[in-house]
């Protein structure tokens, strides 16, 4: 998948994908591109998590998986077996039609996510029913919190986004153990202007989680709740853990359309500075069941 026109190839068979799978039904109102995106916006299902213990973090320096090696972090262990009570969580990712509305409502567009949908409308003609289906980019984590809050959720802890993504057998991708391959994950692509190659949020059935979760790995990465620690997997209570204590990051997961097979491992932890936008990073929300 290297190489510029290779990348252009497949990131059009996903425009061409994207339109045939979301038509326009009638010409979206607003005289801007931003109010057109907005105009198509639409929200993902909620799934519930049942109660119980799983297995988080890495027992193993190494595990192959087929012909592939992949090495384990030492913040994602020592592996844990721990209990979260009952909750919910988004299906998709956050869409960027959804995100755009939100913030048309109650903040300003900041100027990545303007230049974004400039250029993809302008200069790739990409239409705005197929953007309002990408997943939301260039999101910082106040944002996304915000924006969960406002609906009525939150932002999922570490653990609950690891429970979602992995299941109760300690999964090392949400599909299981095989090693990630293309129609699995969106990953792997690169762009030298960091165009994003994503797939729409909705897409994702054959790398769905055990419960059914799309995208877990690859397409954006996704910010938590938690602060990140780099031995907080050794002192975390045993249950219902809510992260290390304030510091400089913020937990993201799951890898982006960028990332190395091994970044997609449903146990991998980075962090982010909680005001960084990225390409590549995204969200979605969780809810706690009383």
């Amino acid at each position: 998948m290297r190489g510029i026109p290779r990348v252009f190839g497949i990131f059009l068979i996903l425009v061409v994908l994207g339109l045939s799978l979301y038509p326009t039904t009638g010409t979206a109102t607003g005289e801007s591109p931003y109010d057109r995106v907005a105009a198509f916006a639409s929200s993902s299902p909620l799934i519930t998590i049942p109660e119980g213990h799983f297995f988080m973090g890495s027992a193993r320096t190494t595990q192959t998986s087929f012909s592939l090696e992949f090495p384990y972090d030492d913040t994602e262990q020592p592996q844990r077996r721990v209990w979260l009570d009952r909750f919910e969580i988004d299906r998709d990712e956050v869409s960027l039609g959804e995100f755009l509305l939100w913030l048309q409502q109650h903040r300003p567009i900041s100027s990545d996510v303007r230049k974004l949908i400039d250029h993809m409308t302008t200069v790739h003609s990409v239409s705005p029913d197929t953007l309002a289906h990408w997943p939301a980019l260039y999101v910082t984590w106040g944002e996304a919190s915000d924006f969960c809050r406002a609906h009525g959720k939150r932002l999922p802890t570490e653990a609950e986004w690891e429970k979602a993504a992995r299941g109760e057998n300690a999964n090392l991708f949400p599909w299981g153990h095989n090693a990630p391959v293309v129609g699995l994950a969106m990953f792997g692509q690169y762009h030298v202007h960091e165009i994003p190659i994503v797939a729409a949020v909705e897409l994702g059935e054959e790398g769905r989680s055990p419960y059914g979760l799309h995208h877990m790995a690859g397409n954006a990465a996704e910010w938590v709740e938690d602060w990140f620690g780099i031995d907080y997997y050794a002192t975390m209570p045993d249950r219902n853990p809510r992260g290390a204590k304030p510091g400089r990051y913020k937990v993201v997961r799951g890898g982006s359309w960028k990332s190395a097979p091994v970044l997609l491992r449903t146990a991998t932890r980075s962090g982010a500075s909680p005001k960084q936008r990225a390409a590549t990073i995204g969200f979605r929300c969780a809810k706690s069941i009383r």
